[in-house]
């Protein structure tokens, strides 16, 4: 009984009572508390004749401790926790709050699913410590820095083979480009990056981790040393000489926007090609074509500055001269280049000491000489050695047996005398 008596009132509440006590005991207008409280005067009257008909409760807003006029009806929650149990029981309050207004048509906010959830036990948010990060602000420009990095994940849910997705995320608006490839290596990151610039333009700076697809691994030679030269990646080569420069980051967190956006694309995407089924890369990246632009919309900021630093393609330029695999192999007297494990005859007269072999992006390889592609053929019929030809008969193994007076044979001590060295 001692409960029913006490009144839970705000701060608000309690000021507003305040003033209209001192209304009540005639020492202040209705006029000017209106005034203070900047309500009408209509307002005013009204709270003095509840006040004066309920006492101090009634200050306090009538629907407090009462169900909402606005509630959600029971049978409509109920039937939106079993959808959610049935589809979406692993999504997120977020996620799950757009499907359902998407495919059942009911309208439920984020905020009032999670609460929902969290009282049924559905959904529970895990607080993760973090250590301490230096905070770095955005770059200003769309195109000034793209983080690039590849993400190994189960994105088929095991409909599918295993992939990688190559994602591209601008600094500056959070802008995505992205791509399924079997795995992540040279030639998927060349055949992304293309599909990059060809369809925004040739960025000025590339973010990238230290993968020995995008940082090389080899020791600097003796020549590289006294040149002050490092060994660069084949990736670092290409986008080098489209004059893009490229930063390595030191950890994971220094790239973390794409390390963010890898976890976002983990949980959302793989979602939404489950519930179309998707099962194949193929189909994985015909459904990024429709996914990414929705995303882009949500997610995208707007730059703090207006200019876009991509630059064009420059004219006369081969993409794909550019963008692929190039290694110098040795030109032999006889016109051959050995590359792979396998043997080439140039068909041409050529001076040079060296070429280069390219492995295109299209499974096609070149062997050119400052830039001219020569013509080739593969030496599949290489000559054989006599010798190798020649059936080489086991020799007999002779059984040695040492003499009688050898020294294995007497006694150790017989022996010892016999090597023993003459004194000096």
């Amino acid at each position: 009984m001692a409960r029913e008596d006490i009144i839970a009132m705000s701060q608000r509440e309690i000021r507003r009572l305040h003033l209209i006590q001192q209304v009540l005991e005639k020492k202040i207008t209705q006029q000017e508390v209106a005034g203070i409280l900047q309500l009408s005067s209509r307002q005013i009257r009204r709270i003095v004749k509840r006040i004066r008909e309920a006492g101090e409760h009634g200050i306090c807003h009538q629907g407090r401790g009462k169900p909402s006029n606005q509630r959600i009806p029971k049978k409509v929650k109920e039937k939106i926790l079993a959808q959610y149990r049935e589809k979406y029981a692993d999504f997120g309050p977020t996620l799950a709050s757009e499907k359902l207004s998407e495919s059942k048509g009911t309208a439920i906010s984020k905020e009032t699913l999670r609460q929902w959830l969290i009282a049924e036990g559905l959904w529970k948010r895990a607080r993760k410590d973090r250590s301490h990060r230096q905070w770095r602000e955005r770059k200003g420009h769309w195109g000034e820095m793209i983080q690039v990095d590849g993400s190994h994940h189960d994105w088929l849910e095991g409909r599918g083979p295993g992939c990688v997705l190559m994602a591209y995320i601008d600094d500056a608006t959070n802008h995505v480009y992205a791509k399924f490839y079997h795995y992540e290596g040279t030639l998927p990151a060349m055949e992304s990056f293309l599909g990059y610039i060809q369809r925004y333009g040739i960025p000025q700076i590339l973010y990238l981790d230290r993968h020995s697809t995008y940082q090389s691994q080899a020791k600097p030679t003796i020549h590289e040393q006294l040149e002050g030269i490092l060994p660069m990646s084949q990736f670092e080569r290409a986008v080098g000489e489209l004059g893009v420069e490229v930063i390595h980051a030191n950890s994971p967190q220094a790239k973390g926007r794409i390390e963010r956006l890898f976890r976002t694309l983990q949980d959302r995407l793989v979602k939404e090609m489950r519930l179309l089924g998707v099962a194949t890369i193929e189909g994985a990246n015909t459904f990024l074509k429709t996914y990414l632009p929705v995303h882009n919309m949500r997610f995208c900021v707007l730059a703090a500055k207006p200019a876009d630093l991509h630059r064009p393609i420059p004219k006369g330029v081969d993409l794909k001269k550019t963008l692929c695999i190039k290694t110098e192999r040795a030109l032999r007297n006889d016109a051959t280049v050995a590359h792979h494990g396998k043997l080439y005859q140039i068909e041409e007269k050529v001076k040079a000491k060296k070429v280069f072999v390219e492995e295109r992006m299209d499974g096609q390889r070149y062997i050119t000489d400052q830039g001219r592609a020569l013509k080739y053929k593969e030496i599949t019929t290489r000559p054989v050695r006599v010798n190798e030809t020649l059936e080489r008969s086991p020799k007999a193994r002779r059984a040695i047996s040492p003499p009688a007076d050898h020294p294995w044979r007497r006694p150790y001590k017989t022996a010892q005398k016999e090597w023993a060295l003459p004194a000096t």
